[in-house]
């Protein structure tokens, strides 16, 4: 119908932008305060500092075009290791309590997938 296939490339940086704001802003909050952090996940302060680095970077780095698809791989697999907490730990719904289910891990990692496949679109720094 609409012929928008011009327009992917910037789709994918706007894509790419939102992707890796969810994971430096979640990574920042991991570094930032990792006592409360990891309380919250259940996880020891020192690897909730190790994801919380791994989240920023990642993220940064999905935003600036900086190895995409190492970053993306990266961030699937804390998303599994989300993913895997929630099913079988917390045992939380799809759409879990107060907005904390699973549906939102689906949706990330979908979206990382679609960066990873297509390394990110025309406007990158390295690939």
């Amino acid at each position: 119908m609409f012929h928008l296939e011009q327009f992917l490339d910037y789709g994918l940086v706007f894509l790419r932008i939102m992707v890796g704001l969810v994971f430096a802003s979640s990574g920042l909050s991991h570094v930032k305060d990792p006592d409360k952090r990891s309380k919250e996940i259940g996880m020891p302060k020192g690897f909730t500092i190790f994801l919380g680095c791994g989240e920023l970077l990642g993220g940064v780095s999905v935003i600036a075009g900086f190895l995409i698809q190492l970053a993306c791989i990266g961030l699937l697999l804390i998303m599994l290791g989300a993913l895997q907490k929630k099913l079988f730990v917390w045992k939380t719904g799809f759409w879990g309590k107060d907005g904390l289910g699973w549906n939102y891990d689906l949706i990330c990692s979908s979206m990382l997938i679609v960066i990873l496949f297509t390394d990110g679109g025309r406007f990158t720094i390295l690939g």
